[in-house]
């Protein structure tokens, strides 16, 4: 008697047909995943006070704690049914307070909490960006407009069967490379822009001044906990965890993460360090996200070494984009969100139209995958640039995005919560 066998006989016994079985470990699989993805959150937060300064602190940590309490509402409210309706292929639909029933495989609670956990992750990158200059009500507004219109509608494009699914050859993004990631990351290019730079940021010759974050201790242990979270982000995105199919697609992808995110910490440090004559921890640690998000898009279809190329080629992008934004565009962004997750999303949504083992390019399967991915990315970064473009400007307008200059200079925590995330 197989091993099969034997726990459908045992099942059976308990009155447990195998079939509710498989739903059952499915529905656990995905709530602990959502949790994983849920400690993201404690991981951004911890980078972005770690690389931004100490009079900021508590300004930060409380932006990533409402990124995720509107987001939840918000998304339950009103963006899960424009993501996963079926009205048309460019709008999934109102569904408010999430009603209708869209799996069968598993609750529909359980399917929104673990999609609950990827919209607020999308919104919490951008606050990075716009860190240590934003008013916090118009953050607020903000946080509540991604999660409630500009996620959603990209989200329904190519997650909720909308046309970018609907191709010949459909576009492929696992976990988001570019439907998380790149969104955030061209609305953080967005806020940043619209803000201006942070006071001192650049001289009367418009010659970069380094702003040193206050605690890179901060920061390294937020990457930690954002590569554990990764273990649920993408695996968790199979969405299934029962039968041998399931056990090895997630294995996998366990392995192609953890690759990936090697090879880009590898690549930045030696980069770095050849060309400035010193490695350094806050840009490899940049380099670990890069290449956690470049592999995000494949990493259920790429081999092993494809992973640890595409790791080590987000590793060197990253080192250059951010010098490009910092220097050449002066586009202000503290903690590297543009480049880490706009950047370096749209790259690795491209490589899997190279190194898809069943599609792509080096895989002797044309070009027909890398074309779709190349629409994907164009069209979602479009969208997230014009939505977010109009937004912060729309903020600007009615309430003002900026604070005041004696409370940059001074510090937001005070200023904005009469509260410091130190008491000395």
């Amino acid at each position: 008697m197989t091993n099969t066998l034997l726990v459908a006989d045992i099942w059976s016994s308990l009155g447990i047909e195998l079939e509710e079985y498989a739903f059952s470990i499915n529905t656990v699989w995905v709530l602990i995943s959502s949790a994983l993805v849920y400690f993201m959150q404690a991981g951004f937060a911890l980078v972005e006070a770690g690389f931004t300064r100490q009079k900021n602190t508590s300004n930060i940590l409380f932006k990533n704690l409402m990124d995720y309490v509107i987001g939840t509402v918000a998304f339950w409210a009103i963006g899960f049914g424009i993501m996963f309706g079926s009205k048309n292929g460019f709008w999934g639909g109102i569904d408010l307070f999430t009603q209708n029933t869209y799996r069968s495989d598993m609750p529909d609670m359980a399917f929104l909490i673990f999609q609950t956990v990827f919209a607020a992750t999308s919104a919490t990158i951008v606050s990075g960006a716009m860190a240590e200059r934003t008013k916090f009500n118009a953050y607020l507004m903000y946080s509540a407009a991604i999660s409630l219109l500009i996620y959603p509608v990209s989200g329904h494009w190519a997650w909720g069967g909308g046309w970018l699914s609907q191709m010949n050859v459909p576009f492929h993004d696992f976990a988001g490379s570019s439907v998380v990631h790149m969104v955030g990351g061209m609305a953080a290019m967005m806020g940043a822009l619209t803000l201006g730079p942070r006071i001192g940021k650049y001289d009367k010759n418009g010659k970069a001044n380094a702003i040193p974050g206050h605690s890179m201790s901060l920061a390294t242990l937020g990457v930690f906990i954002l590569w554990i979270g990764w273990f649920g982000f993408n695996p968790g995105s199979q969405l299934a965890a029962a039968g041998t199919v399931n056990a090895n697609a997630i294995s996998l992808i366990f392995v192609t993460t953890n690759i990936a995110a090697a090879g880009g910490s590898i690549a930045t440090m030696f980069f770095v360090w050849l060309k400035d004559g010193k490695p350094t921890l806050s840009m490899t640690l940049n380099g670990a996200l890069a290449g956690l998000v470049a592999v995000t898009a494949g990493c259920d279809v790429v081999s092993p070494g494809g992973a640890l190329i595409i790791g080590l080629l987000a590793g060197i992008l990253v080192v250059i984009s951010v010098e490009l934004f910092d220097k050449i565009i002066k586009i202000d962004d503290p903690v590297g969100a543009i480049s880490v997750h706009g950047i370096c999303g749209a790259f690795g949504t491209l490589m899997v139209g190279f190194f898809s083992t069943t599609q792509g390019l080096l895989y002797g399967n044309g070009g027909a995958l890398l074309k779709s991915q190349l629409t994907g990315i164009i069209t979602i970064a479009a969208w997230a640039l014009a939505s977010s473009f109009v937004l912060f400007r729309l903020l600007k307008l009615l309430n003002g995005l900026r604070v005041e200059k004696r409370i940059e200079e001074e510090g937001l925590d005070i200023y904005e919560h009469g509260e410091s995330a130190y008491n000395n």
